[in-house]
């Protein structure tokens, strides 16, 4: 009696080879490609689920309480930002003060999210940063408005994600903030962060 199990060989072609492995394991984390590391959720996928997110809450709220809203993309967005920061901060040293923590955000969370850093950081001193994007990507492919006035009102809704984002990665950090964003033109975006003082 012979148990067919299947069998797994290396083949040549035109000088390369190519390894007939089984593919790789999906583990808890995410998905693993034999060639580019980790796979990532489709941008378009992303821009398509935050698009129609407003709108379908908006719709299972009763009486469309637009503030409800919100403050659900507001925290959808904050779980996210603390479940990344997790597994980004995970290998980093440990940060000895705010501003290294708000450093973190621009440079690493924000190049994991957004694929580039932060255009400008400014502070006071005194809790509060402003982290200024002048190519916010979420913004880049935004069309549909026929001024530059409709287009800002049109995405300031689309905000509210990403403030949650950045809030739930501080917090993710041991930071209490208040988040809030503006857009004077798209796609440039402005987000103000105020960290409570006391930790």
């Amino acid at each position: 009696m012979s148990s067919a199990l299947p069998t797994y060989s290396t083949t040549s072609v035109s000088g390369g080879s190519i390894n007939n492995a089984p593919p790789s394991s999906v583990s808890a984390v995410g998905a693993t490609s034999l060639a580019s590391g980790p796979l990532l959720v489709a941008e378009p996928a992303l821009f398509g689920l935050l698009i129609e997110m407003g709108p379908a809450l908006e719709a299972a709220m009763t009486g469309g309480a637009r503030e409800a809203v919100f403050f659900k993309m507001e925290m959808l967005g904050y779980n996210v930002g603390q479940r990344l920061v997790e597994r980004l901060a995970k290998d980093h040293a440990r940060f000895t003060d705010t501003l290294d923590v708000v450093k973190f955000i621009c440079k690493e969370f924000w190049m994991a999210v957004f694929r580039k850093q932060v255009d400008n950081l400014k502070t006071n001193h005194r809790g509060v940063y402003v982290l200024q994007d002048n190519n916010f990507r979420w913004f880049m492919n935004a069309s549909g408005a026929t001024t530059l006035q409709d287009a800002t009102q049109a995405m300031t809704p689309f905000l509210w994600f990403p403030c949650g984002l950045i809030r739930g990665a501080l917090a993710g950090l041991g930071y209490a903030t208040v988040v809030m964003a503006e857009s004077v033109g798209i796609p440039q975006c402005t987000f103000q962060i105020k960290i409570a003082t006391g930790r």
